[in-house]
């Protein structure tokens, strides 16, 4: 019964994970055929991925119930996403730089913490890689 609780609580990051690639498809086609939308419509279709990613990863995450360096590494990057979101969305704002470089700085802290290994509890699965665990002495 377990098993089937975890899917169902699954489900919701699943579809706005879904619904991200099914944005990225759109986006893909506005790049193929950009007549066939309305003008700015790129700024939306390029802003709402990185915010439902974003959103995604935080719904994930609190299924997960990463612990507390963890869950402050998801919402780092959660929010280099909204930033980018928010560059795309607005790249005429006088503050589009400044969106864009703090998720440059956040997107590198992230993956800084990876090749640090911080926290010591995270595996390495967190950023795209299989996690083996190492076997136990004695075996």
């Amino acid at each position: 019964m377990k098993a089937h609780l975890d899917r169902a609580h699954q489900a919701l990051p699943l579809l706005l994970a879904v619904l991200t690639l099914v944005s990225v498809f759109v986006l893909l086609v506005w790049d193929a055929a950009p007549a066939l939308f309305p003008p700015h419509a790129h700024d939306w279709l390029g802003a709402a991925p990185l915010a439902l990613i974003a959103v995604a990863y935080l719904v994930y995450q609190s299924i997960r119930r990463p612990g507390p360096q963890e869950l402050f590494k998801a919402v780092l990057l959660a929010i280099a996403f909204l930033l980018w979101a928010a560059n795309q969305l607005w790249p005429a704002s006088p503050r589009a730089n400044l969106y864009n470089d703090l998720a440059i700085a956040l997107f590198v802290l992230d993956v800084f913490f990876v090749i640090a290994g911080w926290p010591a509890t995270s595996p390495d699965e967190s950023f795209a890689e299989s996690y083996v665990e190492p076997p136990r002495s004695g075996q």
